[in-house]
């Protein structure tokens, strides 16, 4: 823990850690966006940050420099935060800032300790990876776990992927050696739309976590965003007749899809499968190829992300 710098000390019953991190694991910036959006809503208190110095390359996230009254400058340094609330389905500690790029293992290791310190009761983290979906369509939701209690209760999938990995899963590893459940959520977002911010993809993810903790959603700003944010999809869509007709095609085959499923759970945020937090999303990743979700059921699309993985060249 000596990476942690402690700026309060709450008293917190056996809180839910909800941890978002931009980059390679935030497609949209739908994953950090559902976690600032909750540190807002919830008016969240800032209890830690992990000293950034260790595990940042700043030449690739850069620090940021500010006015303080218009005449003196200070840097922001890209620091990973921790901030608690208390919710109607129990405390939370919300964990948000940029991917590592050096010493993950050290920095799981700080990650844990805010975890284990706080007495947490389990782990969440959010992700976003980039699908052949229609923005017009009900959000596509991946939930995963290791840990047969959570994927019962919560009716998850077990991860069966085996290849690269990011810092999400890293840290489920940790959490895994520390003997704390954990839990992984990811959101699907289009493709197509890779460049915008997809507050639906947030809103959903935002949704499912707090399903799990037992706390109602505050839809709040985010809610309002998802009208404008459609709209603006549907403007660029409607401008291009060959990406239109794309969309149209990513519309039928996802309601196809929804007809098949009729009798199952009708939640539009249903777990379509997936993997433990290791997902090709990367905001404006336009190299990436896409997954084609709306064709998949939940073991299908499993398979299908962690084959999309093994192909990827080592970074």
């Amino acid at each position: 823990m000596e990476h942690v710098r402690w700026l309060a000390q709450p008293r917190l019953q056996r809180p839910t850690v909800i941890a978002a991190f931009t980059g390679w694991n935030d497609a949209g910036d739908a994953a950090s966006n559902a976690v600032r959006h909750l540190i807002e809503a919830w008016g969240a208190q800032a209890i830690a940050e992990i000293d950034p110095e260790e595990f940042t390359d700043f030449a690739t996230v850069r620090p940021h420099v500010r006015l303080v009254d218009g005449c003196t400058r200070s840097i922001v340094w890209p620091t990973v935060g921790a901030w608690s609330a208390s919710t109607p389905g129990g405390d939370v500690i919300l964990v948000l800032g940029p991917e590592p790029a050096l010493r993950w293992r050290m920095f799981s290791e700080q990650v844990v300790s805010i975890v284990q310190r706080a007495g947490a009761a389990m782990v969440i983290t959010l992700g976003a990876l980039l699908a052949d979906v229609a923005h017009s369509r009900p959000v596509q939701l991946i939930g995963t776990a290791t840990d047969g209690e959570l994927i019962d209760r919560f009716d998850l999938q077990r991860s069966r992927y085996e290849g690269p990995t990011g810092i999400v899963t890293v840290i489920h590893d940790a959490c895994q050696s520390a003997g704390v459940p954990s839990a992984s959520l990811w959101a699907a977002v289009p493709a197509y739309a890779s460049q915008v911010p997809s507050p639906k993809a947030s809103l959903a993810l935002a949704t499912r976590a707090c399903g799990i903790i037992g706390a109602p959603t505050p839809v709040g700003q985010l809610g309002r965003e998802v009208f404008e944010y459609e709209n603006r999809i549907t403007a660029i869509v409607n401008d291009d007749e060959d990406l239109l007709g794309y969309v149209a095609r990513l519309e039928s085959m996802g309601d196809d899809g929804e007809h098949d499923d009729e009798g199952d759970d009708d939640d539009d945020d249903r777990d379509d499968g997936g993997n433990d937090g290791d997902a090709p999303g990367e905001a404006g990743a336009g190299q990436r190829e896409p997954i084609d979700v709306t064709r998949l059921d939940s073991d299908e699309l499993m398979a299908e992300v962690e084959k999309f993985l093994r192909d990827q060249p080592d970074q």
